[in-house]
């Protein structure tokens, strides 16, 4: 076992609660990155009067300051030294600032023009990233001490990524379904300032409870986890120069570019999906909440058969086969749409339809969501060998600010393609103009898949598999901490 070749006792005390709890803390990721892609634009440009071009370009800035910050966080990670080892006070840490910064971007004053409601938003987005790196990054790596094996990782973050999902659809029935209500004067509900306050207590407080829960729950394992590199003094040009050695590996280079082009298609398939739910298919909040019961049934069909086809393929052929699914199922419903073989608005045969697609795209997104972040497990290992340093927070910041791109580029994306197509403000359900509706429906499917081969093309060349991953462990084995290794092979 993988456990043996480090010298490690094998973990037979994991079970599937340590799963459960491991993989609770991301409601809270799921709800941020949910809120921000699927929400924020329509609530700053629609219901606040922000142009789509300039929520895309504020939420654009906060990932620059990710970019910068998520490794310095990921490499302070690996080396912290405490009773509670070297997550957990990152963790626990974050709890509050997350709940408090993501309800006051929901609840901005109401005397703010346009160019204070832009900085506002800026700001509150910065930090919420922040301190979203602080928490989500140290959680991640987790993975790394609580298991080594190659196909019971993909296991534990088959759950990570259900409850992300979880968190995500969870807090979005509850807007669409409960406090983003129609009114008069909006028939779908998409302007109600008052149910987005609503809307961001609520999930502040599930944000809250997720962190402190998972944190809490996954403690109980610290003892057994492997002791943290000797102490040394946090220099920055020191730290720089081993994040850059690091990084700088063919298996991390060609998995960051997957991800990256993966989550790009993914967040600008989330942040314009409810102007197509709204507008295209004109369907109501609680149409739209019906919808995602199919979506929590495709994250329990994820749940289990993402681990059996890592397990079947191996988990670069299973990724390579979940971008092909997309690419092709992605775009299914737009185009019949402008082609006018979709069935007509208000029929029951079109909801079934989105359902179905609904099902299938979410079943497909996760699993390659869970393939993507187990296959990064696998890169701290072979970092390790090379450069005789246990990166397991730095290699996870990376995936960590990948994944948050999905939102970041999604809602910038998303303003431009908005932008593009003329899209008008203040639009209300039934009154935008059908030559608007198929210029959407082809550009934004377009730019999908685009993004999702580029995506595909760098997984191809993903060296990584089991043969590898087991001889790398053996590697580690042979030799002490801080003195690397070169093995032969990619």
């Amino acid at each position: 076992m993988a456990e043996v070749a480090l010298g490690l006792e094998p973990p037979r005390d994991k079970t599937v609660f340590d799963r459960i709890l491991y993989g609770i803390g991301s409601i809270a990721f799921g709800v941020k990155d949910t809120g921000f892609t699927v929400l924020l634009m329509i609530f700053y440009n629609q219901a606040l009067g922000l142009p789509a071009a300039s929520v895309g370009f504020a939420i654009m800035v906060a990932l620059l300051v990710d970019a910068v910050a998520d490794p310095f966080i990921g490499r302070m990670s690996d080396g912290l030294r405490s009773r509670w080892g070297r997550r957990h006070p990152f963790m626990l840490g974050a709890a509050l600032p997350i709940a408090i910064s993501y309800y006051f971007l929901w609840n901005p004053p109401e005397y703010l023009n346009q160019d204070g409601l832009f900085v506002y938003l800026m700001c509150l987005a910065i930090i919420i990233r922040v301190f979203i790196s602080v928490y989500e990054i140290p959680s991640s790596a987790l993975v790394v001490d609580l298991v080594r094996d190659y196909d019971k990782r993909t296991a534990f973050m088959s759950w990570r990524w259900f409850f992300g999902y979880v968190g995500g659809l969870g807090s979005n029935i509850l807007a669409f379904s409960y406090f983003l209500r129609p009114g008069p004067n909006d028939p779908a509900g998409q302007l109600n300032v008052e149910g987005y306050a609503s809307y961001g207590l609520t999930a502040s407080f599930i944000m809250l409870a997720a962190i402190v829960i998972s944190s809490l729950g996954t403690a109980r394992h610290i003892p057994s986890f492997a002791p943290p590199p000797p102490r040394r003094p946090f220099i920055w040009a020191q730290s720089a120069r081993e994040i850059w050695e690091t990084l700088i590996n063919k298996p991390f280079l060609l998995l960051a570019a997957g991800t990256f082009f993966a989550s790009a298609a993914a967040g600008i398939t989330a942040a314009t999906l409810t102007y197509f739910r709204i507008y295209l298919w004109e369907l109501t909040g609680d149409q739209i909440s019906g919808l995602m019961l199919g979506y929590f049934a495709a994250l329990v069909t994820a749940l289990f058969f993402a681990p059996w086809l890592g397990t079947k393929l191996g988990k670069k052929r299973a990724a390579i086969t979940l971008s092909v699914a997309a690419i092709l199922c992605s775009p299914i419903m737009y185009f019949s749409r402008v082609l006018g073989i979709a069935p007509d608005n208000g029929t029951q045969l079109l909801y079934i339809l989105l359902f179905t697609m609904g099902f299938i795209n979410t079943t497909i997104a996760v699993s390659a969501g869970t393939m993507g972040s187990s296959m990064f497990a696998d890169v701290v290992e072979y970092a390790a060998v090379r450069t005789g340093r246990d990166s397991a927070g730095l290699i996870f910041s990376a995936n960590a600010f990948l994944l948050k791109a999905m939102s970041g580029i999604g809602v910038f994306g998303a303003g431009l393609i908005l932008t593009f197509v003329a899209f008008p403000e203040n639009a209300t359900q039934g009154n935008v103009s059908e030559e608007v509706l198929h210029l959407l429906a082809l550009t934004e499917p377009a730019v999908i898949m685009f993004l999702q081969i580029c995506g595909l093309i760098a997984l191809i060349s993903f060296p990584i598999n089991r043969e590898v991953h087991e001889e790398n462990l053996r590697a580690i084995a042979r030799k002490p901490a801080d003195e690397p290794e070169i093995i032969s092979g990619p």
